[in-house]
């Protein structure tokens, strides 16, 4: 067979360098090339185009990819139509999975050949793994989300509670027990969701405002039992002021007298 003069150069200069040497691998018909890497994606290849017909679950995909390309190839092409990358597809052909380096003609390929596509069971048991954790992670957020709305509830009785407190009014105690033992039953709601990912964050998020509502009731509720409380309200006496000094808060000034005192002196 002919070689133009630059392949000879190319093909003795690889076989006489070692790290530098190029892999080849022997077409049909005595063409010698460079080894395809079928994990780098397609590339050109030659030979007349088959029509393949690829079975994948229910469907069928019509395909078209020259007669020298490999199975590794094909898995390529069919990649966009069937949302499974190349590592994630098993092909099949009479039977028998075929590997990515197999030439299609060489494996027996023909026009209308009809093939069989799989998942790899790993792959496919790692998306069903992710599908059951996404769907946990779902539950868990909306688990969480209807303790905030209970504990939202209890956040605007215990803000009520302390408008009354800062006015001076005395509240019955019962009333902050049963706030509190209402927190309390929400954060133990709380601690038994299983959460994960973002379900993890919202519920750490709710515990902690769980803790401090609870913080609060309990100042409320030393402050409504405190008799000298720093927030009561003061009352305040406004005098009336006449013209005598009678009602004033100055002292009015002392009268004049004209009473004069002789003191009588003894030897």
């Amino acid at each position: 067979m002919n070689r133009t003069p630059g392949t000879r150069r190319q093909h003795n200069g690889a076989s006489r360098t070692g790290a530098d040497a190029l892999d080849w691998e022997l077409r049909p018909g005595g063409m010698l090339v460079q080894r395809r890497d079928p994990s780098a994606g397609p590339s050109p290849s030659s030979g007349p185009l088959l029509k393949l017909k690829v079975s994948y679950g229910y469907r069928q995909h019509d395909v078209t990819i020259p007669s020298e390309a490999t199975f590794g190839e094909l898995k390529w092409v069919l990649a966009p139509l069937t949302g499974l990358h190349p590592q994630e597809q098993r092909l099949l052909f009479r039977g028998k999975e075929r590997d990515d380096a197999d030439f299609l003609h060489i494996a027996g390929v023909s026009d209308m050949s009809k093939l069989s596509l799989v998942e790899d069971p790993a792959s496919k048991e790692k998306k069903r793994e992710e599908l059951m954790q996404n769907e946990n992670i779902a539950k868990a957020c909306q688990a969480v989300a209807l303790i905030r709305d209970e504990v939202d509830k209890l956040s605007a009785q215990i803000h009520s509670l302390e408008s009354m407190v800062n006015s001076g009014k005395i509240i019955e105690e019962k009333r902050f027990t049963t706030l509190s033992e209402l927190l309390m039953r929400e954060l133990l709601n709380l601690d038994s969701i299983e959460a994960h990912g973002e379900a993890k964050v919202q519920r750490k998020i709710e515990v902690k405002r769980v803790q401090t509502l609870n913080d609060r009731v309990d100042s409320l509720k030393l402050q409504n039992s405190n008799p000298l409380r720093t927030n009561q309200a003061v009352v305040t006496t406004q005098w009336e002021r006449f013209d005598s000094g009678f009602g004033s808060l100055s002292a009015p000034p002392p009268s004049k007298s004209s009473m004069t005192m002789d003191w009588e002196h003894f030897d």
